[in-house]
């Protein structure tokens, strides 16, 4: 099933997506994934409702990076030998539809990365790989949007605190409001069986910029969870991001961001279409 978040007059109700309908099927998403029963209610027609981000309020979303061998290649970076992650603002998440707006200190570089994500079903900690996907609840999209102003001088760095600083700027450089678009729904893990088999795709203003399948990860969904959960105690409706594929603006030559009156589309086919307009 695919479950949705979607706006009404007095705030926001978990849906249940079936066809061109959506479902009211209880007070949030996060309610049904600590445990809450499915109670279906009235129906929406989809195209009359606004969706919201299906986790408006996770406890976190950690972001993985340095993802996809491909994408490796074109950041001209070496493949790591563990994960690597950052926390992404919890402030910064908006749904389909909502426009992205550019940040007007750093408005000149700002890039796409089209992600497929895992949303946690279960309290999560210290778990094997051979069990992690016994704690995902289903699946969903992110774009981490990025204003790359940061990325060059982290090649540039020198001494012990110049990489530092630089790699927390460019880390920063993700944190603006309405950088963290999610959606259009969570995809349950029954209909998608199997995380290391899933074409994306990113498209701007219709053009495909990224094209690609998460057999190309370095490290896969179960091998993040288990490394993070060594650390983390992941809850119901954490969301854990799987890095971007290749195909950024950054990386392209000559280089291509997104600019006010743009669209930015991601797609999985059992997931959705994450739309976003630049503004």
């Amino acid at each position: 099933m695919k479950l949705v978040t979607f706006a009404t007059d007095g705030g926001s109700r978990a849906g249940l997506l079936e066809g061109d309908d959506i479902i009211d099927v209880g007070a949030s998403v996060k309610q049904i994934l600590e445990g809450d029963s499915l109670q279906r209610g009235a129906k929406h027609a989809r195209s009359k409702v606004k969706l919201l981000a299906p986790i408006p309020n996770p406890g976190m979303v950690l972001s993985v990076g340095m993802n996809y061998y491909e994408h490796l290649k074109e950041m001209k970076t070496p493949v790591p030998e563990k994960p690597a992650a950052f926390t992404k603002s919890v402030a910064s998440i908006i749904g389909p539809g909502q426009p992205i707006k550019v940040p007007p200190a750093n408005p000149d570089m700002l890039d796409w990365e089209g992600e497929f994500s895992v949303v946690i079903g279960k309290p999560c900690h210290r778990v094997s790989a051979a069990q992690a996907l016994d704690y995902v609840a289903g699946y969903t999209l992110v774009n981490d949007i990025s204003a790359r102003d940061w990325v060059a001088p982290i090649f540039s760095a020198q001494g012990i605190m110049g990489p530092i600083h630089a790699w927390e700027h460019n880390l920063l450089g993700k944190m603006f409001p309405t950088f963290c678009p999610m959606g259009p729904a969570i995809v349950t893990r029954d209909e998608l069986p199997d995380p290391g088999n899933v074409h994306i795709e990113t498209r701007l203003n219709g053009r495909v910029m990224q094209s690609a399948n998460t057999d190309d990860l370095v490290f896969g969904v179960a091998k993040l969870i288990e490394y993070y959960s060594q650390f983390y105690l992941f809850r119901p409706g954490d969301v854990i991001t799987t890095g971007s594929p290749s195909g950024v603006g950054y990386g392209r030559n000559p280089k291509v961001f997104m600019k006010p009156g743009d669209v930015i589309e991601i797609e999985v086919k059992e997931i959705g279409i994450l739309r976003n307009p630049i503004q």
